[in-house]
């Protein structure tokens, strides 16, 4: 056969393999579809082979925070546990119970529900799959009716992060003049920690700083989220902390576009651009890894919860940027006077002033 030819008819088998690869990775269901990851490298540690199933809420994995830091640590899970790994990506609320049910008929090791909002669903798959076993981030088994001894609780103290960004925030608009603003997404418990916390810290640091909050009743929705920012931004807020997931980066664009700061959410969202003073962290990935690494050496513990604060370092303050490093000395004082017990940051939202 001609060089030519044989190299030419390698090259094509080379892209027919590739190609078939690709299709294997990834399929559909009627509840959702498959974000496309299975089986382990093959240089990962053998532990027992477990399968772990993601169901992400209606964010998707393109937020940049929440789901995005869920679907991480199920992908560092794939690499450094050897388990087999599947995302069900839910458009809406209606997906939910459908994704959880197809990873249950399916035997997957765990199952794990990302959000609050995925309560009621999780609680109902939990029933009726009662030999699956489940996690759920941002809820509890035990403030379900329920109370299901298969599923496990990773809640945060988002009020702690909270607190330390919004004592920042409020130290800036004390050397700018103006108030502090927040973008909730849903007026939900997580939610509602986060903007506690920075109304508190803030008001810790500037007693006389405004407050200004307001809801998008959407984590996706950033044309919402960039107008309730802009209208912050209108009545003097200084710095703008997004707590709405995708719909948040709205929220980011209109600080931008007004040069004012931003306080990013869950995951470290500083290489958004400079006007991100800091971010709130919130780390889920390490609450999705924790969990897989409970299944697969058989320290998992139904019916309660796995809480993640500063002092287990599952929430805390991202990057400072120029702009806030002159308080970052300060930060970290507060930081450890949450960390001894000497101020503890409230969870409930106030009026604001």
């Amino acid at each position: 056969m001609h060089r030519r030819t044989f190299r030419a008819i390698a090259i094509a088998l080379t892209f027919a393999v590739g190609a078939f690869g690709v299709a294997a990775c990834g399929s559909s269901d009627s509840g959702g579809s498959s974000s496309g990851s299975s089986s382990s490298a093959s240089t990962a540690p053998q532990g027992k082979k477990i399968k772990v199933g993601l169901v992400t809420d209606i964010g998707g994995l393109n937020d940049r925070s929440f789901n995005q830091l869920a679907n991480q640590g199920l992908q560092n899970a794939i690499k450094q546990l050897g388990v087999d790994g599947r995302v069900l990506i839910s458009k809406q609320n209606s997906d939910y119970i459908p994704n959880l049910t197809t990873l249950a008929q399916q035997k997957y090791d765990l199952i794990i529900g990302n959000g609050f909002l995925m309560a009621d669903a999780v609680e109902t798959a939990a029933k009726k799959f009662p030999q699956q076993k489940f996690a759920i981030i941002d809820y509890s088994p035990l403030a379900m009716k329920s109370k299901p001894k298969n599923v496990v609780g990773l809640p945060f103290k988002e009020q702690e992060a909270g607190y330390l960004v919004g004592y920042l925030a409020g130290l800036y608009a004390k050397d700018n003049g103006g108030s502090v603003s927040s973008v909730g997404g849903q007026k939900i418990p997580p939610v509602d920690h986060y903007i506690a916390g920075f109304q508190a810290g803030a008001k810790k640091a500037n007693p006389s700083v405004k407050t200004l909050n307001g809801y998008s009743q959407s984590f996706t929705d950033q044309a919402k989220c960039k107008e309730i920012a802009l209208d912050q931004i209108a009545k003097g807020s200084k710095v703008v902390f997004q707590v709405a997931g995708s719909c948040g980066l709205g929220a980011i664009d209109a600080a931008k576009e007004k040069s004012m700061q931003a306080i990013g959410v869950d995951a470290d969202q500083s290489y958004l651009g400079p006007q991100i003073i800091t971010s709130a962290l919130k780390k889920v990935d390490v609450a999705v890894f924790d969990a897989i690494k409970s299944v697969q050496n058989d320290t998992y513990k139904g019916g309660g919860d796995v809480t993640a604060s500063l002092k287990t370092n599952g929430v805390g303050i991202g990057k400072i940027s120029a702009a806030g490093q002159k308080y970052a000395d300060q930060v970290k004082q507060i930081q450890q006077q949450i960390l001894d017990g000497s101020i503890t940051p409230p969870d409930t939202v106030g009026s604001g002033t």
